[in-house]
């Protein structure tokens, strides 16, 4: 993504709306491992799925138009139907730092007390220094910690990453969403 305006220009937090889809996919392609867990499950589905189901707690942070990062919530953490759950954040290496991801993080927690949880919970990887601290400062405290297992199929052991797996995989959803973001753009939300 080429950067659109300059630093002293604001970043607004804004709801997220259909018009800023391709840009969080986007981002979130740069910046989460697809080809690992638990980012595996990042895709369009996910995305569009957050939006539909809980849109009020999904909002971008953007310069002139430009996604420069996101969050993501939903109201179903493990079958508890009062409890929050914030998913998916991400945030451009250019803004880190600002205060945007927090920002990020209070408008969603905002919107899923405001829907009734009684909890939000989230998750960051092991060794996310730089999250968990961010997360901390933002109310959260540790609570349960579990380590992922994972096996690779047979035929990849030794080859680290697994060679069936494309770090960003051909989507013909999202190519048929970009031609209509394309044609449409975000001044047709307005």
């Amino acid at each position: 993504m080429a950067g659109t305006g300059t630093a002293s220009e604001p970043i607004d937090v804004v709801p997220m709306r259909m018009a800023h889809l391709e840009g969080v996919l986007g981002l979130g392609f740069q910046l989460f491992d697809v080809s690992k867990m638990p980012y595996t499950s990042w895709s369009l589905s996910s995305v569009a799925g957050h939006l539909d189901a809980q849109p009020g707690a999904c909002w971008v942070a953007e310069r002139n138009g430009e996604v420069l990062g996101f969050v993501l919530g939903s109201m179903s953490f493990d079958e508890r139907e009062d409890w929050g759950y914030l998913e998916w954040i991400g945030l451009a290496p250019s803004v880190q730092g600002r205060g945007v991801a927090s920002r990020l993080v209070e408008a969603c927690c905002q919107a899923l007390f405001e829907a009734g949880a009684a909890r939000i919970i989230t998750d960051v990887e092991q060794g996310n220094e730089a999250s968990a601290r961010m997360m901390r400062r933002n109310g959260f405290g540790e609570g349960v910690t579990v380590t992922l297992f994972a096996r690779p199929r047979p035929d990849d052991f030794g080859r680290g990453r697994t060679s069936h797996v494309r770090s960003r995989p051909y989507d013909p959803a999202r190519a048929r969403l970009r031609t209509v973001a394309r044609t449409t753009g975000p001044q047709a939300e307005q």
